[in-house]
């Protein structure tokens, strides 16, 4: 699929199933978030309880980034068809993973803030309505993480039914990193639910009130590593960092195949991401082949349906 083909794909795929059903999830998972919530900050509020307090205001910021995830897919089947958007309007989703993923590692941040004044100025814990809300917290990440999860696994169906994609091309598969982001939300925040509850039982039988900000610390370096692996993902793709893909060497390969008559080579090579599996490219080919054309180049790149836009120029040197 190349220059002409590149509208239609833009106009047909920018905005798929797999796409819907992650909106829908991901609006789902929001509302769902936001309920708990406020329900964790009421009661909070009624036990007089600082944990129930801090974790219903730690997942408000959970509830913005889903939001900003859910925002992130309407802005973009908005803008599907706009003109403007050379190569669609994917890359906005990823933009919502990484700012989500941002918000993930301020997550991580405010919950060492928190288990560092829990070390220094401890307070009392009220155990059992505690456990009781955190438990309830536990059910709802899980009932969420299943949500996102079947939107997950409908967009890797949507994906391999394409029939722009072929099995030999399965190494290029790219999960949906706005979805991801989400799903990583749900899935923190029902680590620290196990944490927690773990920490308030271990207080509550034990008297170990230390075991709470310990946790909170565990829970806060688990969530970093998920933020920086999010951030490094999303942020390769926003930068155009994708000169290191598997799919750089199989268009030099397919290219520069040889042949008895001449000698073909990519002088320069650009390649980036315009979708979650497809790619555009510009290069400049030198030959010896006064009758290689641009589109005999294209017709070689064929090959790899991923390649849904390209750029040739081409070089001749006689021999």
């Amino acid at each position: 699929m190349h220059t002409d083909n590149l509208s239609r794909w833009v106009h047909d795929h920018v905005f798929d199933t797999g796409n819907n059903a992650a909106e829908r999830g991901t609006r789902i998972v929001m509302w769902i978030t936001l309920a708990m919530m406020v329900l964790e900050i009421a009661a909070g509020w009624w036990f007089n309880s600082m944990a129930l307090l801090a974790d219903g205001w730690h997942m408000s910021s959970h509830a913005v980034a889903i939001g900003l995830s859910a925002l992130a897919y309407a802005t973009a089947r908005r803008y599907a068809k706009d003109p403007r958007f050379a190569f669609g309007t994917w890359k906005i989703e990823v933009l919502g993973g990484f700012a989500s993923a941002i918000f993930l590692l301020g997550v991580a941040v405010m919950m060492v803030i928190g288990s560092a004044e829990r070390i220094v100025s401890p307070q009392p814990i009220q155990y059992q309505e505690a456990i009781v809300i955190a438990v309830l917290g536990l059910l709802v990440n899980v009932v969420c993480a299943v949500i996102l999860g079947k939107a997950h696994h409908h967009d890797h169906n949507d994906h391999h039914d394409d029939g722009h994609h072929h099995d030999h091309h399965d190494h290029h598969d790219h999960h949906d990193l706005n979805l991801k982001s989400a799903y990583l939300h749900v899935i923190a925040d029902a680590a620290t639910s196990v944490l927690a509850i773990v920490a308030l039982a271990g207080g509550w039988m034990f008297g170990w009130s230390w075991l709470d900000p310990a946790m909170g610390m565990v829970g806060a370096v688990l969530v970093a590593v998920w933020a920086k692996g999010l951030i490094g993902e999303t942020g390769k793709i926003l930068l155009d960092r994708e000169m290191d893909h598997p799919v750089v060497d199989e268009i030099r390969a397919v290219v520069e195949r040889a042949d008895e008559t001449q000698d073909t080579r990519i002088a320069d090579l650009h390649v980036w991401r315009v979708g979650k599996n497809v790619y555009a490219c510009a290069m400049t080919v030198v030959t010896h082949d006064a009758a290689l054309t641009p589109d005999a180049v294209r017709q070689r790149l064929s090959v790899h349906g991923e390649i849904v836009h390209s750029t040739i120029e081409i070089h001749i040197f006689p021999r």
